[in-house]
């Protein structure tokens, strides 16, 4: 490329499938002299496969500042530079928007690629009728923190996606049942890869549908909610649990009673009378 089209090109790269490069997205990564890169190994097998001789260059999580330094010194010399992930898109739940807001601040030209994205990929084949959704990504690894978080999501009525690590899965699936209470939960494993499955079902049964079989616990993951249904309301749920509290009756019992009155989910009002009893 000539000085002209010097630019950092934010390419996606396949989630799993070589075919989903894009045709744009190849000449980019053929024709730039530097690639900036998560894993430069992982990388490079990609960049052989199609006949590239650009230099990488890490950029990963531990460096992403000091790789944003020598990227735009390449740019501000006349270079293009092609930033990509190990899969899917830079800067969604993957290195990358350090650079890219580094590039712009510093005046450079930014140029994204459209391309393959886990997220929106699962999306596209969950059947789920909600009209929006919210991409939260990778929830808190620690079971206290990830809690608050999904509490604080309890209200929304978009579609919720999150990405999870086979190692936390069961985890993360268990305390999605017992914050978000009965919803739809679409499993999307090992997508456009060997292995991909498609999973959706209630929320509740998906911990027992995962340990029904062990290679349904193997991969990598986007887990996708339904939004909250309008009729459940978490303040007359709260507060008609308070009143059973009140008149002495146990945890148990008054977050079974408060569910059926103001249909908030059983296990969350169970776990806010814990904390309101403590």
């Amino acid at each position: 490329m000539t000085k002209e089209y010097a630019a950092l090109y934010v390419v996606p790269t396949p989630l799993g499938n070589l075919a989903d490069l894009s045709r744009r997205a190849a000449e980019i990564l053929c024709g730039v002299p530097w690639v900036a890169a998560e894993d430069t190994r992982h990388s490079g097998v990609l960049l052989k496969s199609i006949g590239a001789t650009a230099r990488l260059l890490p950029a990963h999580r531990h460096n992403e500042q000091a790789a944003a330094a020598r990227i735009i010194d390449r740019l501000q010399a006349g270079k293009a530079v092609a930033l990509i992930a190990d899969a899917g898109t830079p800067g969604i739940s993957d290195p990358g928007a350090r650079i890219v807001a580094a590039a712009r601040a510093a005046g450079c030209r930014v140029v994204p690629l459209p391309g393959p994205c886990a997220a929106v990929t699962a999306l596209s084949a969950a059947g789920l009728l909600d009209e929006h959704f919210l991409f939260y990504g990778f929830l808190p690894a620690k079971a206290g923190q990830r809690r608050q978080a999904l509490a604080g999501l309890r209200r929304e009525s978009a579609a919720l996606v999150f990405y999870e690590a086979p190692h936390r899965l069961l985890a993360t699936v268990a305390d999605l049942a017992a914050v978000l209470g009965e919803r739809t939960l679409v499993i999307a494993r090992e997508l456009t890869k060997l292995f991909e499955s498609i999973h959706s079902g209630p929320l509740g049964a998906a911990l027992a549908w995962l340990q029904a079989d062990p290679d349904r616990q193997r991969g990598e993951f986007v887990l996708i909610v339904s939004g909250a249904l309008p009729e459940a309301d978490d303040d007359q749920g709260e507060r008609v649990l308070k009143l059973l509290l009140a008149e002495g009756l146990p945890v148990k019992q008054a977050a079974r009673l408060a569910a059926a009155i103001s249909g908030v989910a059983k296990n969350a009002l169970y776990d806010r009378a814990l904390a309101l009893k403590s």
